[in-house]
């Protein structure tokens, strides 16, 4: 006789009716006893061995390692595990005969699996440990099931049996490391694989819907100070200050991410303005650079911001981070704690850089130095107190370099304390010419300030030049209370003992502490530019700080100066606020030594002010070709000067003032101006929206005209290919007769 078996496969192909109420193993109990109820001894054995193994199945049941299942052709539960029921707080009796599909969460994008399940059943297919999440309240619980359709003996569909398991501590367990792959363990912002997906995936649906999309980069400035000083759990620690700050900064505005050591990155969809951004740029580095507490001790860091947006600046995560960081570059290369936008010539400006750092190793050794010296007046007789020196560079082939392009390349270059020192000595040899009450000022980096050997180069220097130790006058910024430490409370006091006055600069530029001011042996307190202009406009604030720096300074027995005095306004201004001394055009730029050695044989040099009646927005000379565009008609001009209202332009004839043109600076940069004055072939136009600052002292628009608009004009434009849009069917461009002469046509 042949010996028939049961084994766990066979489990599978077992029918029985969605009435009975009979259990699983009752029924399957019963087939056994029916199958070897006339079988030998050794039949008898193996019937045994059988129900060992339905037994170990339903141990396997009990001890919650997993589940059985079926279901009719119509999808509603046939049999079902008991445990797996009180898990669903529910009876057997109460889940036959409802549908599978209910047991899981209903279908939706975060768990496309369970569409998966509702197509598999439809389909009739076998399916293998798909991953579904479990209908329970409160709780998030995920199953692995697997299951086998099954057919009568006419090959007709009558349901499906299957098995399931309980994978909730893997999948927490994945999630978890799928958190950690994405997210910065420090700060806990996303990290720079979740930045360079986020980016990607928003650049890629933006272009589609012709949206724009900006980025901020930022690196903090002096934090390698910090973390070698402090050390790497202190850094930490100031790492989770400055994300709290940022995060704090954006608010809702975008997405904060933590792409690296002292950088972070700042993803602002559907951000363009770049007046809103440059705003949002400084609110940022003002609150990263406002002190922080770091196991008890006071810093201070600061910032730089490079900004990017697309797609003017790039139509790729790639482009768009490359662009965002050769602004950055150039923010730090410009002096730090600023921002920057970029623009298409930063990568020549990058090779150029590089180009005058090298030429500036050699600028001293060839002679291509050298210091002017701009008077610094006493606001109440205009008598000329002293002087401040001021290093110039005349390169033998591009001609003057202007400091603010040099002093940063040699701050980065480890050259600052070569021409610092160089300056010192320089100054001290002019000055001993001068009349005895003359002081002269030379600025000190704070890479200078921190080298202990700082004391004894200023005590060689005045001792080689024969010059009073109370006529050297040291300029030092806020940024040398960065350490907060002792070491530079010893460097003032050594500094004091030789007996030469400290002066400290640019108060109020972004790191103001009072507390310094208690202990720190200032004689002066010069008061930036920036309080300066603009102070006189209605609804300024400024006239309110500086009074209460001069009040502050009286009390503590400093005297004042105020930078960049240009306008009479601002000097009549200046002096009813008291401030004791003046500095800026409006008395005399800076001379050279020998012409101030004329200047003061005299024994007194006394300046009469000259300059503009009323405060005007700064004007930046400049060549610059631009297009204006008055109704059907486009001519190329230039641009003599800019401010953030209006320009000088020239190029035209007697052009009627009120006239109106649209002004394309390029770059998408269009601004509609109206001429307000007229001079033959000058127009003074005004712009009917303010430019704002590029951060680098130059101006932009706020905004640009989309390069998608262009495109569809039928322009081909950087970031877009040429067959991106369909060519138009309209002309691009109107021919007819010129409503203006040019200035060459009536010359």
């Amino acid at each position: 006789m042949k010996m028939e078996q049961i084994n766990v496969e066979d489990l599978q192909e077992l029918e029985f009716s969605e009435n009975e109420s009979q259990s699983f193993f009752d029924r399957i109990s019963g087939r056994i006893f029916k199958q070897n109820r006339d079988l030998d001894v050794a039949a008898g054995m193996s019937s045994l061995k059988t129900t060992e193994a339905l037994l170990l199945l339903q141990n396997y049941e009990e001890t919650r390692q997993g589940w059985f299942w079926s279901t009719d052709k119509a999808g509603n539960i046939t049999y079902i595990t008991q445990t797996l029921a009180e898990v669903l707080d529910k009876s057997q009796a109460e889940l036959l005969g409802t549908p599978f599909l209910e047991l899981f969460v209903k279908p939706d994008d975060e768990v496309p699996s369970q569409r998966t399940l509702s197509f598999i059943l439809a389909k009739q297919c076998a399916f293998n440990d798909l991953k579904l999440k479990a209908v329970i309240a409160e709780e998030d619980r995920w199953w692995a099931i697997s299951g086998k359709p099954q057919l009568d003996k006419s090959g007709e569909f009558v349901g499906y049996r299957g098995n399931g398991k309980d994978i909730t501590a893997q999948q927490r367990s994945e999630e978890e490391s799928s958190r950690l792959a994405m997210f910065d363990s420090l700060t806990g912002l996303a990290n720079r694989t979740s930045a360079s997906k986020t980016l990607e995936s928003t650049l890629s649906s933006f272009k589609k819907q012709k949206r724009t999309c900006g980025i901020l980069l930022i690196d903090l400035d002096r934090f390698k100070q910090v973390n070698d000083t402090m050390g790497h759990l202190a850094g930490d620690d100031l790492l989770k200050q400055v994300a709290k700050r940022l995060t704090k900064a954006v608010g809702k505005r975008g997405e904060v991410c933590r792409i690296g050591g002292d950088e972070f990155q700042v993803l602002l969809p559907d951000s363009d303005d770049r007046g809103d951004l440059g705003k949002l740029s400084n609110k940022i580095i003002l609150s990263l650079s406002e002190p922080y507490t770091v196991d008890g001790v006071r810093c201070i860091i600061g910032a730089s911001v490079g900004i990017a947006i697309s797609p003017f600046d790039g139509n790729t995560s790639e482009d768009l981070v490359h662009s965002a960081d050769l602004a950055l570059y150039a923010a730090k290369g410009s002096g730090r704690g600023r921002f920057h936008f970029f623009s298409e010539d930063l990568q020549q400006s990058a090779k150029d850089r590089k180009i005058l750092e090298d030429d500036l190793r050699d600028a001293l050794a060839n002679d291509e130095l050298s210091l002017a010296y701009q008077p610094i007046v006493n606001a109440k007789n205009d008598i000329v107190r002293g002087v401040e020196a001021l290093m110039r560079w005349e390169h033998p082939e591009r001609g003057p370099i202007s400091p603010a392009l040099f002093i940063p390349i040699a701050e980065e270059a480890n050259l600052i304390k070569s021409l610092g020192e160089w300056a010192l000595n320089r100054a001290c040899h002019d000055a001993v010419k001068w009349p005895s009450k003359f002081i002269v000022a030379v600025n000190v980096s704070p890479i200078q300030f921190a080298d202990e050997k700082l004391p004894a180069i200023v005590s060689s220097v005045l001792k080689k030049s024969g010059l009073p130790a109370g006529r050297l006058e040291l300029e030092i910024t806020e940024s040398v209370f960065l350490e907060g430490s002792e070491k530079t409370e010893k460097m003032f006091a050594d500094l004091k003992n030789i007996g030469v006055r400290l002066a400290l600069d640019d108060f109020g530029t972004g790191y103001s502490s009072l507390s310094y001011l208690q202990t720190a042996p200032f004689d002066k307190i010069k008061i930036d530019q920036s309080f300066v202009r603009g102070a006189t406009l209605p609804g300024s604030r400024n006239g309110a700080i500086i009074s209460a720096i001069v009040a502050l300074a009286e009390a503590l027995d400093m005297e004042t100066t105020a930078e960049g005095i240009e306008a009479m306004d601002e000097l009549d201004w200046i002096r009813g606020l008291n401030v004791s001394h003046v500095q800026g055009f409006i008395y005399s730029k800076a001379v050279q030594a020998e012409e101030l050695v004329r200047l003061v044989e005299k024994g007194e040099w006394i300046v009469t002010p000259n300059g503009p009646a009323k405060f005007r927005h700064d004007r930046i000379s400049m060549y610059r070709k631009v297009r204006a565009i008055h109704e059907n008609h486009c001519y190329s001009l230039m641009i003599r000067n800019i401010s953030e209202t209006g320009a000088l332009m020239e190029g035209l004839w007697d052009v009627p003032v009120g006239t109106k043109f649209v002004i394309d600076f390029g770059e998408g940069q269009l601004a509609v101006a109206v001429v307000r004055r007229s001079d033959k072939q000058q127009q003074g136009i005004e712009f009917e929206q303010r430019l704002v600052s590029d951060g680098n002292g130059g101006l932009c628009t706020s905004r640009r005209v989309s390069p998608y608009l262009i495109a569809e004009a039928g322009m081909q434009i950087p970031n877009i290919p040429a067959d991106f849009y369909p060519k138009p069917s309209y002309p691009t461009a109107v021919n007819g007769i010129p409503s203006f002469y040019t200035s060459k046509k009536k010359a």
